[in-house]
């Protein structure tokens, strides 16, 4: 049994990431002796109960004044951003300090340089942004990333194994470092559902955390031209509404009171979300270039007809399929409705992501730096 520390800059966002952290705590639990270290306001027990993990045998560590920092950083997001790379660095300093305890780091918070083996999980290149084409680095990127990031020579080396969570994320990090990760998929259970496709509601959910990047508004305008072509069709939109993000999340709840067929649901329990799904047919996401899109693969493990944005990790998700991956509203609003008129039904399989799959393959990951 080998002492791992498992690295997450923030909880805070409530998303896909913290869902594959808390999946990478649950998956070493029971072979190893793990430390989860975060910079977070939000309690890791908490969010692994409303995400469904198991987080028991995991120690919780947070640095000194972490959860200060955390509630600093949050506030301050509408003017300045998320800062997932500052809190990053941060996380990286508090962890070197305690490095010789492990024997291992598994990083789900991007790439980091770290002084002992490590496994490391890609949701999207967080340093060095100035080497992508589209990418934003900002004014302090270039700083965090002197402090914290990587060398491509490090990467590279027997000491790190890169994996990322879809292929055009592995793409993207290769641009950025000269090195393709692996490929492992977050992990999505199939949900049980056992109400028949007849009996589902002709409706729409939208999961996704209420933030300018995941484009709610788009959902509504979505549903507001689903309508406009005849169809008695309505939207859940369900998503948390963490502080960095308030602003943006009022809007949406107006854009919601102003209709009656849109309703806005927040921080729901796992129970909840898990009967929207299974009680309607239509997912949808509408952020483009997602870098997975586990709300995608939700819907698609619910057994729903899923629509996304054709960019991202989502076309993984989604096999590619022309019929439903848009590149507008406009677009969208024509792939719902046909697939309403035809009667289109899922095909995709529901266990495609399934959490033992990611488990197997964290434990896979782990196991050399371990040896």
């Amino acid at each position: 049994m080998a002492r791992v520390a498992v690295l997450h800059n923030t909880l805070d966002f409530q998303g896909g990431a913290d869902a594959v952290c808390l999946a990478v705590c649950e998956a070493l639990a029971p072979v190893h002796d793990v430390t989860l270290l975060t910079v977070s306001e939000t309690d890791p027990a908490a969010l692994a109960d409303r995400f469904g993990f198991d987080l028991g045998g995991v120690t919780v560590r947070i640095p000194p004044a972490g959860r200060s920092v955390a509630a600093a950083l949050s506030a301050a997001a509408p003017r300045i951003g998320p800062q997932l790379a500052a809190r990053s660095a941060l996380l990286r300093e508090a962890f070197e300090r305690v490095a010789d305890r492990f024997d291992c780091a598994v990083s789900t918070a991007n790439e980091l340089a770290l002084s002992v083996p490590s496994v490391q999980y890609v949701h999207y290149p967080q340093f060095h942004l100035d080497r992508l084409p589209d990418g934003d680095p900002g004014r302090l990127n270039g700083l965090w990333s002197r402090l914290a990031a990587p060398t491509r020579e490090a990467l590279a080396g027997g000491g790190v194994t890169l994996l990322a969570n879809s292929s055009w994320t592995a793409d993207v990090v290769a641009e950025a470092y000269g090195v393709r990760p692996s490929v492992l998929h977050p992990p999505v259970d199939p949900i049980d559902c056992d109400r028949s496709w007849a009996d589902r509601e002709a409706g729409i959910v939208a999961v996704g955390r209420l933030a300018p990047d995941k484009r709610a508004l788009d959902a509504v305008r979505i549903v507001d031209g689903v309508r406009e072509r005849g169809h008695d069709c309505h939207l859940h939109i369900v998503g948390s509404a963490p502080r960095a993000y308030r602003d943006y999340a009022d809007r949406v709840a107006a854009a919601a009171a102003e209709r009656p067929y849109v309703g806005l649901e927040r921080d729901v329990s796992r129970d909840r979300l898990e009967h929207l799904l299974c009680t309607h047919r239509y997912g949808l996401n509408t952020k483009p270039e997602e870098h997975f899109g586990m709300s995608v693969a939700e819907y698609v493990a619910a057994g729903m007809v899923a629509f996304a944005p054709d960019s991202g990790g989502q076309r993984d998700v989604l096999d590619d399929r022309e019929d439903r991956l848009f590149d507008s509203v406009e677009t969208a609003v024509d792939l719902v409705s046909d697939a309403i008129e035809a009667d289109a039904r899922p095909t995709l399989a529901r266990d495609r992501f399934a959490r033992e799959r990611f488990a197997d393959g964290v434990r896979e990951a782990v196991a050399p730096t371990v040896d």
